[in-house]
């Protein structure tokens, strides 16, 4: 795989199970390339192994006063000068090939499990997290792998020195043999405590970086509340624990490299002191004195590719860790679907919409409300409907752990969250394939994202082609919006549909980055279209017309709105009540205002007081009342 050839047309179905597993799938995926690294690299650290003995050859024939064998030499050099470049440019090359490559594998995977994820990953994964992983985590891991390649070629070469040496002046080659290894081993033992330094450093820088961008995020509420420096403060504490657990495991880091330094200058000294006893008792000559010396100075840079691929897998295993966890996730957390005997039938247009967990049904071409009191339970279940998980909200879900989805720090299993899938006209999303529900079902949450660019590129989704863009537009009340894109474009924009939106859509309000979000869901005219509180950033006018225009526009498509606002409640055919997980009352809107207290509770923001004395009649009513005074 070279560069030009990214990106790649399958990256391939993961090993997850851990994150040494996960490395060594990337390896095996690009023996190619590694075979191609290794050649030169052989070649390169071959030449630089090569060098000393054709030192020691030259100046033997120099001492031998042999012109033949001093040219011979002389071309023996040349070839080794020419080996050593070739090598070492090839080598670069295809080892960065190589780190290129598996970093970009990394974020295909990752970009296809966010895809294939949706909104449901923040809810197993800190955003921070899937940041990180997404960034640094996948440079550590392009590293290791770019780094194996040069390492087993200078194991290569320093075994070929010392064999060498034992061929050419055994007595030193003896010594070198055995003070190589130890050398190259020596720092081992400190290895697992610079790599905990290591993780409790990235610990902390992560947590850093998630207060720093949550902090952000709510910067206009900081400001409001006078809370920046009590934030600027922690974020400063967390910065400072950083700091010192950095340094702590850099002091690590410079002990590890001080010994590979230390060791290797005994190791020559020792060589030219005993060569220089074996020299003067006439036991080798002074070719291969100056050999040994210089194989032994030669080796120092070989050896220095232990230092590095221990740094290497030390800072990609927990990173190699982490993208495992993230590419393990699924679009439940049930326990494994039995297999399927065959592809499943894409179900035929016009089926119900039906999640056997809650008992909400949602009948084809018909436009549901739903209403929950918790709004967190409207979020999950507007994903669930769509296909993932909807978490039990435990209060012991606070942990990292527990609420990114993780196995527990014991190794015990998760517990599985989520109960049968949601079925489309019998059949189950879950058994569908990925791009299928996605056509069939789409889900719009309460914070959807606006990317940059046109107003044109914005709707330019995959649709029908049923709904063009102006009737999306229209039916979410966007005139304004289009008005004000039209007025802050550059001269010679006459299209409010070639006006560019700002990253995120930060140069509009929340109520028009809702109404535009919804326009776009409109346009691509599902089967089923689940909406999330789509119109609480707007005023109730607004709301009113919105409602009306979903209706009109959705007519005989099969439409599930999660609200609580009168005003969408009244505008839908069939609204359903949810308490305590489960389907609680179904009617019309004012039908169940008069019948259930809980659904006039959630809608009308009644207190329980309220709820009280709207249950008694006159005469109780006129004493409540004057218990309340006589108190007060």
């Amino acid at each position: 795989m070279q560069i030009s050839d990214l990106p790649y047309p399958d990256p391939g179905v993961p090993d997850a199970r851990s994150g040494p597993r996960f490395l060594l799938w990337l390896g095996r995926g690009q023996l190619g390339g590694q075979l191609k690294s290794l050649c030169w690299g052989m070649l390169h650290f071959g030449g630089v192994a090569g060098l000393p003995y054709a030192v020691g050859l030259g100046i033997d024939a120099v001492v031998d006063r042999e012109a033949n064998r001093l040219l011979l030499v002389g071309g023996l050099l040349v070839l080794i000068g020419v080996a050593i470049s070739v090598g070492d440019a090839m080598l670069h090359r295809t080892a960065v090939t190589n780190w290129i490559t598996a970093a970009a594998r990394v974020q295909q995977l990752l970009a296809r499990k966010t895809a294939e994820l949706g909104s449901a990953l923040t809810r197993r994964v800190a955003a921070g997290e899937v940041v990180a992983v997404s960034t640094g985590d996948v440079e550590k891991i392009g590293w290791f792998v770019e780094a194996v390649s040069r390492f087993l070629a200078a194991v290569f070469s320093i075994v070929l020195v010392c064999v060498g040496l034992m061929l050419y002046a055994p007595e030193l080659g003896v010594v070198v043999s055995i003070g190589v290894p130890v050398v190259a081993l020596a720092s081992l033992p400190l290895l697992p405590r610079a790599t905990r330094r290591a993780d409790i450093q990235r610990e902390k820088a992560g947590k850093a970086t998630e207060l720093a961008s949550d902090t952000v995020a709510g910067l206009r509420v900081l400001r409001g509340i006078g809370g920046e420096e009590l934030f600027l403060g922690r974020y400063r504490e967390a910065s400072q624990e950083v700091r010192k657990a950095a340094v702590r495991s850099a002091r690590m880091w410079a002990l590890i490299s001080a010994i590979q330094v230390v060791l290797p200058g005994l190791l020559l000294i020792t060589v030219v002191w005993y060569g220089a006893s074996l020299a003067l008792d006439g036991r080798i000559a002074v070719g291969e004195l100056v050999a040994a010396f210089s194989a032994v100075a030669t080796l120092l840079y070989p050896l220095r590719h232990f230092e590095e691929i221990a740094m290497a897998y030390s800072f990609s295993r927990p990173s190699a860790q982490r993208a495992a966890r993230v590419l393990s996730l699924t679009r439940t957390d049930a326990a494994e679907r039995p297999a399927q005997s065959g592809p499943v039938e894409e179900p035929a247009a016009g089926g119900d919409l039906y999640d056997p967990r809650t008992g909400l049904l949602a009948p084809a071409g018909r436009f549901t409300a739903v209403v929950c009191g918790d709004p967190d339970l409207a979020g999950r279940l507007a994903e669930r409907l769509g296909g993932h998980a909807m978490e039990e909200q435990d209060a012991d879900r606070e942990g990292d752990g527990d609420r990114n989805g993780e196995r527990d720090r014991d190794g015990g299993e998760r517990e599985a969250k989520d109960g049968p899938s949601v079925l489309l006209g019998g059949v189950a999303l879950d058994d569908l394939e990925l791009d299928t529900a996605r056509r069939l079902v789409l889900v719009q949450d309460k914070d959807p994202v606006l990317l940059s660019g046109t107003l044109r590129e914005l709707f330019g989704v995959p649709a029908s082609g049923a709904v063009d863009s102006g009737a999306a537009l229209a039916a979410a009340q966007c005139s304004d919006v289009l008005d004000a894109l039209l007025q802050s474009a550059p001269d010679g924009v006459d299209d409010p549909m070639d006006a560019r939106i700002t990253e995120r859509g930060r140069s509009l309000s929340g109520g028009q980055r809702q109404r535009l979000a919804l326009a776009r869901s409109l346009v691509t005219d599902p089967e089923v279209l689940v909406l999330d509180e789509p119109t609480s950033a707007v005023d109730s006018h607004t709301e009113a017309r919105i409602a009306d225009g979903i209706a009109s526009l959705r007519a005989g498509r099969t439409t599930v709105v999660l609200a609580s606002s009168p005003l969408l409640l009244d505008r839908a055919e069939r609204v359903v009540l949810i308490d305590d997980g489960t389907v609680a009352a179904v009617g019309t809107h004012r039908e169940l205002l008069h019948r259930e207290p809980l659904y006039r509770a959630v809608v009308t923001r009644e207190t329980d007081e309220e709820q009280r004395l709207a249950g008694l009649g006159m005469t109780e009513l006129e004493e409540a009342l004057t218990e309340i005074e006589e108190s007060a």
